[in-house]
């Protein structure tokens, strides 16, 4: 209009129009938000981060504690407990000490005893002499037991039989352990029936099982020490 040329603007590049890239360059895709758009599926929320870093920076100590009581509470697991959702341990007082004096209660209602001759065998009379046994720690889970009133020592020979001895030797020891129930087991830790465990034992009747025909889920060979009174 004031005779000035107008100057020529190119067009812009459009999609069909645009160039390529070069051959042999890979393409780069556009940065995508985390969170932004449509999930796809079978994908879940994108856990945000934790804040912990920059409450510690603006908050001081109550921040810092408040973070770590959050630490513990995800370390504790979904039970919330100290124990992680785990059972505590069990206590067992009957076990503490070691030199105990104890009744060895067998789960089929009958007291060990050993007699004035040596004689094994199970009783329903708790206050029968012999009942009362005192049992020693010789070492790790291994213990004698003696009776306190007759003096002699549970044994077990090579063929399973159980015996009182009145001197203290390797057949007198006896390997002790917690079973699930609560109830203890006792084996021989010097001899074994074809690689197999040889229990003490009290069948039915009260009489001593040997041990080669033993296992460690017969109720006949768990027994319970019971404090003496």
């Amino acid at each position: 209009m004031n005779g000035r040329p107008r100057p020529v603007v190119p067009p812009r590049p459009s999609a069909a129009t645009a160039p390529a890239p070069p051959a042999g360059l890979p393409r780069v895709r556009a940065a995508r938000t985390i969170g932004a758009g449509r999930r796809r599926r079978g994908h879940g929320p994108t856990s945000a981060a934790p804040p912990c870093p920059a409450a510690m920076r603006r908050g001081g100590p109550a921040a810092i504690a408040a973070c770590l009581a959050g630490a513990l509470a995800v370390l504790a697991g979904p039970g919330g407990s100290s124990w992680g959702g785990r059972r505590p341990p069990r206590s067992y007082g009957h076990l503490e000490g070691d030199v105990r004096w104890r009744r060895l209660f067998s789960a089929t209602r009958f007291f060990l005893r050993i007699d004035g001759g040596g004689r094994v065998e199970g009783t329903r009379w708790r206050e029968r002499t012999g009942s009362i046994v005192e049992i020693r720690s010789v070492c790790v889970g291994v213990v004698a037991i003696r009776a306190v009133h007759t003096g002699f020592f549970l044994a077990m020979n090579k063929q399973g039989r159980l015996y009182g001895s009145k001197e203290f030797s390797p057949n007198c020891k006896f390997t002790e352990r917690i079973e699930e129930n609560g109830y203890n087991t006792y084996t021989s830790l010097r001899w074994r029936h074809h690689g197999r465990p040889m229990f003490l034992s009290l069948n039915s009747k009260g009489r001593p099982r040997r041990g080669g025909k033993t296992r460690r889920h017969h109720l006949s060979t768990h027994f319970l020490p019971i404090l003496v009174s």
